[in-house]
């Protein structure tokens, strides 16, 4: 049986085809739908439109693909802002397709469904406008987190600043509470995770055969921060796989570090199984 999943999120659409428990492939447009959200309270309108062309058009891969099911969710730009269902609506009118908006501890309990499936360990999946890390003992869910932080809310107040964005940063993260996943297995999912793994490994083409597994030490996502954000824009679009997300991805990277300290978690695996996978298992039972 193939299932296709599309994530809806603040920074990017993803589809991901699954036939019989394998992940055939992954693919991903950027499309900004949270952009202005944190000022606004709303989405806006060429946000909405391009978003949904995109969704549009991953329902039709996976019609080409003669996918059996079809699933799309959507995560903290839609369930947060005041215009939701405005862009459910346009989804539904260009594609039949009717959009789940899942909470934050759905998106939590995916997260660790698709990096961890049974087995013990966390997850930290930063994305456009919140960030999602939640632990796993002992078969059970014994911290799960989510809190309205994320890059494209980070890069609409502080923009590439570093020292306004570790004040933002700061904030936020005292919402982590003094939890420890200091002797925690963590795998870090989404987007921004990826991507640094695709920068760390000089990729220009997204290659998750490549990315799957690259491990960061705190030290070392400090020192790529610095670098990303004294960067110029055009240089990053131009040297690294960050074509549509030059702006944001030193703020993720940044806001990736400071959880990691604020958490005690000193070093990470980047996973390229993630909330995709796991919806398909939060639906299915099962891949």
């Amino acid at each position: 049986m193939k299932i296709s999943a599309i994530d809806i999120g603040s920074n990017s659409v993803r589809l991901a085809l699954v036939s019989d428990g394998k992940t055939l492939y992954k693919r991903i447009r950027t499309t900004r739908l949270g952009e202005g959200l944190s000022f606004s309270g709303v989405m806006k309108d060429g946000a909405i439109e391009r978003t949904a062309l995109a969704v549009a058009d991953f329902v039709n891969c996976a019609k080409a693909e003669k996918a059996d099911k079809l699933y799309a969710f959507a995560t903290a730009a839609v369930r947060s802002a005041g215009n939701s269902q405005t862009f459910i609506n346009r989804v539904k009118q260009l594609c039949g397709v009717d959009v789940d908006v899942i909470s934050g501890e759905t998106e939590a309990k995916i997260g660790i469904l698709g990096a961890l499936g049974n087995n013990d360990g966390g997850i930290i999946d930063v994305g456009g406008a919140s960030t999602e890390v939640a632990v796993c003992a002992g078969g059970k869910t014994v911290y799960s987190k989510s809190v309205n932080v994320g890059t494209v809310r980070l890069f609409d107040i502080a923009a590439r600043n570093k020292q306004q964005l570790l004040r933002i940063i700061a904030e936020k993260t005292e919402e982590y509470g003094e939890f420890s996943a200091e002797n925690v297995n963590v795998c870090a999912i989404g987007g921004t995770a990826t991507r640094l793994a695709a920068i760390k490994h000089r990729l220009l083409r997204y290659t998750p055969e490549v990315t799957d597994g690259t491990q960061f030490t705190v030290g070392e996502l400090e020192k790529y921060a610095d670098a990303l954000l004294s960067t110029p824009v055009e240089i990053i679009r131009a040297n690294t796989i960050c074509t549509a997300s030059a702006e944001v991805i030193g703020g993720g990277c940044l806001l990736l570090d400071e959880i990691m300290k604020k958490l005690k978690i000193k070093s990470l695996t980047v996973s390229e199984s993630d909330n995709l996978e796991g919806y398909i298992i939060y639906k299915e039972g099962a891949l």
